[in-house]
């Protein structure tokens, strides 16, 4: 097996694995993450155990990755450069946050909760890709694995 093909196969799977913990938990509901919002209302900490667990996950699942010399279907491990908080940053920061408390999602679950037709999803996946295209024209770029210059794990 092809090593592109390893790595398709492996993102396939992963975003399978994460679709099916976002159903599972109720993350694709938007009262959901609206509840856990509601501090000082009706709160409903079940997002905060759902990151929790993914956070433990992932620290197990990167220190076992840490211990290979390479990875499986890579010539060497990618890993995002350390930038400065800048006024980028925190704009961007503040959008996503105003965007998800207003309409529950964010994108992974809403990619998920297409399947449901619910225009308010249909409306925030429009919103995403518009925005996404505006981030465009207006002269950012997405940096891929093959321009980075990060370091090596």
């Amino acid at each position: 097996m092809t090593a592109a093909r390893l790595r398709a196969l492996g993102a396939i799977a992963a975003g399978l694995l994460f679709g099916a913990g976002l159903l599972l938990s109720g993350m694709t509901r938007p009262a959901k993450v609206l509840g856990f919002l509601d501090v000082f209302g009706d709160w409903d900490p079940s997002l905060l155990l759902v990151m929790a667990g993914a956070i433990g996950v992932h620290a197990l699942g990167y220190r076992l990755v840490r211990r290979r010399a390479v990875p499986l279907a890579d010539v060497r491990f990618w890993v995002p450069e350390r930038g400065a908080i800048d006024a980028r940053l925190l704009f961007g920061s503040a959008l996503f946050g105003v965007g998800w408390g207003l309409a529950g999602y964010c994108p992974g679950p809403a990619l998920v909760s297409l399947a449901s037709a619910a225009p308010g999803v249909l409306v925030f996946v429009l919103a995403l890709i518009l925005g996404s295209k505006l981030t465009a024209a207006l002269g950012e770029r997405e940096v891929r694995p093959s321009e980075a210059t990060a370091p090596r794990v």
